[in-house]
């Protein structure tokens, strides 16, 4: 077996981190889908266009293209979503219904609440919360379909009170919609379905065309194309808004000497199967444990029947050996990852370490597939570097925090004169006018 893991890790994947310059280092931690950026961003801007120009007979064209199927209607109908619950076992649509419930459970908690304060006597200022008016979710399905995002998307949206809600999946090749991921939809309330993947689907929900309405804010994850998309509608006159770049799947794990190197090559594997785009990192400063979780991977390739797609995505692989755990943590938050595990011993005490990431999976029995589908935090998740600037998709992402200001007579002249000295010394008569004309009166 050891012939097959060198196979799926080759030589050039596997780093000693204190022999890397920094040219060295920083090519090490680049991403995969960064590589080819520019020409992915051209592709992007045409699509988009034919979007624009095209309509609806170019959403078809592009779905004929794409997804190898002519569509005549991309609303899924009523019948269909009846149609999908016959068609789903019951022991998965108790796991949909079980999911839904812990994901609720965790972002009802942390729901942000508003608030007053009174800054002064006869002074209140308060932030009031709405939600967004109208929101699209995209939901992949391109080499697998993906209810549990249906969910992440989903239980959120209708948490924030958003009332207008349009999901987009690719169509399958008979021209239906996966019916997990319309179960999963019907279980958050969702029955505004399109049968529309990819760059086009992003770029309707942007533009709006005859069957697709434009939203305000746009949601979801996706591969290279799909985020590149989302980046550019967002840059369009009156651009739509977006959760953040959540594209191809990155795990980082920091593991130590003790951790099971099975557990961490299924870890590793279990992103690798995502796409040949993704990207998986292992750290540790124990050389054995490396070697150990190369040859498991080898070993447990062979038993995945996405196998081929999980090898491509390792030729992205970094296995890099540090000094010290100190060193680990270092690169990780340098990387941002989108997932990071720490397979450590006493794994909690190193979370003070983190300062950047996505998602944290603190030990041996915390596996990132259970974020992705049922421990109840949100699987769309920054990459690209993304998390050292914002986190994870979460009730606040889908409303809007507006603030409010009441002031009377009393307030008026306990703040004024402030307004004004402040106004004077930048030059703009008419704010400082518009306030002492009230303090006159006052």
């Amino acid at each position: 077996m050891s012939g097959a893991s060198i196979a799926a890790i080759s030589a050039q994947n596997r780093l000693q981190w204190n022999a890397l310059d920094p040219a060295a280092r920083a090519m090490a931690l680049r991403r995969p889908a960064q590589v080819d950026g520019g020409k992915t961003a051209a592709a992007v801007a045409a699509l988009i266009e034919e979007v624009r120009v095209g309509d609806d007979a170019a959403l078809r064209a592009l779905t004929a293209r794409f997804d190898g199927v002519d569509i005549d209607s991309f609303t899924v109908s009523a019948d269909e979503f009846a149609a999908a619950q016959a068609q789903v076992a019951p022991a998965l649509r108790n796991a949909i219904i079980e999911a839904a419930a812990r994901i609720k459970q965790f972002h009802a908690a942390g729901m942000t609440q508003p608030y007053a304060v009174d800054t002064a006597p006869g002074v209140r200022c308060e932030r009031v919360l709405r939600p967004i008016q109208r929101v699209g979710l995209y939901v992949p399905a391109g080499s697998a379909p993906l209810p549990s995002t249906a969910l992440m998307l989903g239980i959120p949206a209708r948490l924030a009170g958003c009332r207008d809600i349009v999901l987009c999946t690719p169509p399958r090749a008979d021209g239906s919609v996966d019916p997990a991921v319309l179960v999963a939809a019907a279980t958050c309330g969702i029955d505004r379905v399109f049968k529309l993947g990819g760059v086009q689907a992003i770029a309707a929900m942007a533009l709006g065309t005859a069957s697709v309405p434009a939203c305000d804010k746009l949601f979801g994850p996706g591969n290279a194309y799909v985020t590149e998309a989302k980046r550019q509608v967002a840059q369009l006159e009156r651009g739509v808004g977006i959760d953040m770049p959540a594209g191809p799947s990155e795990v980082l794990v920091i593991a130590d000497a003790g951790a099971n190197p099975d557990f961490v090559a299924a870890d590793l594997l279990s992103q690798a199967e995502h796409g040949p785009d993704s990207q998986v990192i292992l750290i540790s400063d124990d050389a054995d444990l490396i070697e150990r979780v190369i040859d498991r991977i080898g070993i447990q390739l062979l038993e995945l029947p996405r196998h081929e797609t999980a090898r491509r995505a390792l030729q992205s692989a970094r296995m890099i050996q540090v000094a010290t755990l100190e060193d680990a943590f270092a690169i990780s938050n340098d990387y941002a990852p989108e997932h990071l595990i720490l397979a450590l011993r006493d794994a909690r005490r190193w979370l003070p370490s983190v300062s950047v990431a996505g998602s944290v999976f603190l030990g041996d029995w915390a596996p990132e597939a259970l974020g992705d589908y049922c421990s109840g935090t949100n699987h769309v998740l920054p990459t690209s570097g993304a998390a050292r600037f914002v986190g994870g998709l979460n009730v606040a992402s889908f409303q809007l925090a507006i603030t409010v200001q009441e002031v009377d007579q009393q307030g008026l002249r306990a703040i004024g004169p402030c307004a004004v000295e402040l106004a004077s010394a930048e030059g703009l008569d008419a704010h400082r006018l518009a306030v002492s004309r009230r303090l006159d009166a006052s």
